[in-house]
């Protein structure tokens, strides 16, 4: 197939390394899981074969869709699959593609130079992994069509009609058999598709839910890409700078950086390669964080701000900072515990030349910003020689075996892995729990009051706080730089706090102290927040406990209202010990919510939100949003 400016794409450029069967048998090693972020991963597959096409420069227009039947349809205006005959195999370049591993134009040369995704394992991994699998092609005048069931096609490659556009349609519906649930979020897919949007500028990327009885629809289309994404990210915040985007060619691919600084504590860093979320960073990260901090060192003695004894840290010069720093390069390689790491040793000096180049010239031709952000970082340095100091007194506290805090009941079990620590709000509720909970591994750490909200404050003011000191005591693993999960007291850090408004804000000035400053704890896996029930009903002398006003209306719905007794707890000193321990700390009857990094883009701009200098958005939201880990999305 030849198109109008001459590169040339066919089925001679598809090249076949392997077969598909091993995916239905291991289908974690190609998508990472089968529950719902691997549910998930199928549309990112299948979407980033369409971006391929964008950064080739043939489409700028994808729409997915999640079907009343719950099936998902990925349509662009692209140039389409090839549709001709691959000679060797004897059959379309259609079926190859979705019928064999690491078939795919990424891998001939003259396909894709650059692509993301799993680099052609993607879309033949969807079909192998769904029940059923349509996929329409428009080219050269005409619409072909082909059917697979599990991976196994149907029919061959066949035209049905005939079309003026061309571009590529697939619909799918994933595999019972293998996924744990088939229930697709559409604020999940949204936020994905809309982090692409950022990432390559001028591509319209439209996103529709037609399931419920109004359809949702939502498009994004940013002609300056990530410096919106950047605003964004600083939308809730007070900027202290103007953006600053950055954008060169690098070989056939590019570099491009988008930053601004905001007056708060904490930075906010998102590196990508070839629209992959680099999540472990990389050699691009690397170079950008090194220049960065040249850059400041250098500026400073420039203009004579700091003594020559001074020096700035890495911490220093990026606090308050937002940046994206996005690489698109040809053959990138991934590293890493889950192949999300840039090895290229190249794009380290690459990154670090175009920065020292690029936002060198920024300061030197904006001296008053220049002036404030080394003053800036300067107060950072002293803060963090302050948190240093503090997080020492603690460690010693930790490591050097000073007493836990008097208000800790620990529990006897000494192995941390069958552990569990229970942060209960108020002295009462925490009274009741140490009644309720079992103590062999069962520990409570009542917390007085609210703790300190941490977004508007530094390590070191943080550590003053007398509740975080007993939080960090009792957990044992440090902060910051002392963090060592190795000891870690607590396998489950639970949030135990009323079902009401005031709950929920002491649930998220926890979940953002978390967040912030010991986010490791977040990351693997051992933060979740405890569900009291909102109600007890009795009828006929048989209690029932009902967490939500939904489930209530249900039960009104199955048993009436006439006979029924309703108790509305308003916190959990409501209850007593046999009630609480029942409902909300028995293992075999609790429902705990674990608090994730699933979203860490919407985590970032909520904690921020509910944190920052709007009360008024942060109230509205809290009432609103009562049971807040969902909402969090974090």
């Amino acid at each position: 197939m030849d198109n109008t400016n001459g590169t040339h794409y066919g089925s001679e450029e598809i090249q076949v390394l392997e077969g598909l069967e091993p995916v239905r048998v291991r289908p974690g090693m190609y998508i990472g899981s089968t529950d719902v972020r691997g549910l998930h991963h199928l549309v990112t597959e299948v979407v980033d074969n369409s971006i391929d096409e964008a950064l080739a420069g043939y489409c700028n227009h994808i729409k997915v869709t999640i079907n009343k039947d719950g099936s998902v349809t990925v349509n662009d205006n692209g140039r389409g699959i090839p549709t001709g005959i691959i000679e060797k195999e004897g059959k379309s370049a259609v079926e190859v593609v979705l019928t064999k591993l690491h078939a795919g134009g990424k891998f001939g040369g003259g396909g894709y130079k650059i692509s993301g995704g799993l680099h052609g394992v993607g879309v033949s991994c969807v079909n192998a992994l769904s029940e059923w699998l349509e996929v329409e092609v428009h080219q050269n005048g005409k619409i072909y069509k082909q059917v697979f069931n599990r991976g196994v096609p149907q029919r061959s490659l066949a035209v049905i009609g005939e079309c003026e556009d061309t571009g590529t349609t697939v619909t799918f519906y994933p595999d019972d058999e293998i996924f744990e649930t088939l229930e697709f979020n559409f604020d999940t897919i949204k936020s994905r598709l809309r982090e692409l949007a950022y990432l390559n500028k001028g591509l319209e990327i439209t996103v529709t839910d037609l399931r419920g009885e109004e359809p949702r629809q939502e498009s994004y289309k940013y002609e300056g890409g990530i410096r919106h994404f950047v605003e964004q990210l600083n939308a809730n915040k007070t900027p202290v700078t103007a953006p600053i985007y950055i954008c060169k060619k690098y070989g056939e691919g590019e570099i491009e950086i988008a930053m601004q600084y905001n007056d708060g504590y904490n930075e906010t860093i998102y590196a990508f390669a070839n629209n992959i979320n680099t999540e472990e960073g990389g050699t691009h990260l690397d170079g950008f964080k090194a220049a960065l901090t040249k850059i400041f060192n250098d500026t400073a003695r420039k203009l004579n701000l700091v003594k020559d004894d001074v020096k700035f840290s890495g911490e220093d010069v990026r606090e308050g900072l937002v940046a994206v720093v996005s690489v698109k390069l040809t053959n990138p390689q991934f590293e890493g515990q889950t192949k999300t790491k840039l090895g290229n040793s190249e794009m380290r000096g690459a990154v670090s030349g175009v920065m020292i180049e690029e936002f060198g010239s920024y300061l030197e031709e904006n001296p008053k910003e220049a002036k404030d952000l080394i003053l800036k970082s300067l107060t950072a340095q002293r803060a963090r020689e302050a948190a240093r100091k503090a997080r020492e007194t603690i460690r010693k506290g930790v490591f050097e075996g000073v007493s836990l805090p008097g208000k800790l009941a620990d529990c006897s079990e000494s192995d941390p892995t069958r552990c569990e620590i229970y942060i209960v709000e108020g002295d009462s509720a925490g009274g009741t729990a140490k009644q309720g909970r079992d103590r062999r591994f069962q520990a409570i750490l009542p917390l007085r009051g609210k703790i300190l909200n941490v977004e508007k404050a530094r390590l070191a003011r943080a550590m003053d706080n007398a509740e975080i000191q007993a939080m960090i005591t009792a957990f044992g693993c440090g902060i910051g730089e002392e963090y060592d999960e190795s000891k870690l007291r607590y396998n489950k850090i639970i949030c135990m706090t009323d079902a009401d408004v005031d709950g929920s804000h002491i649930r998220i000035l926890l979940i953002t102290f978390f967040f912030r400053f010991m986010r490791q704890l977040i990351e693997n896996g051992h933060v979740y927040i405890a569900t009291p029930p909102l109600y007890k009903v009795t009828k006929n002398k048989v209690d029932k406990y009902i967490y939500n006003d939904q489930a209530l209306e249900s039960y009104y719905e199955k048993e009436g209202r006439t006979k029924v007794e309703l108790q509305r707890y308003k916190g959990l000193g409501e209850m007593n010990a046999e009630q609480l321990w029942e409902t909300t700390m028995s293992p075999e009857n609790r429902i705990l919510k674990q608090v994730t990094m699933e979203d860490a883009v919407s985590a970032d701009a909520t904690v921020t939100l509910l944190m920052g200098e709007e009360p008024e958005l942060r109230r509205k939201f809290i009432e609103e949003n009562a049971n807040l880990v969902d909402e969090l999305d974090i």
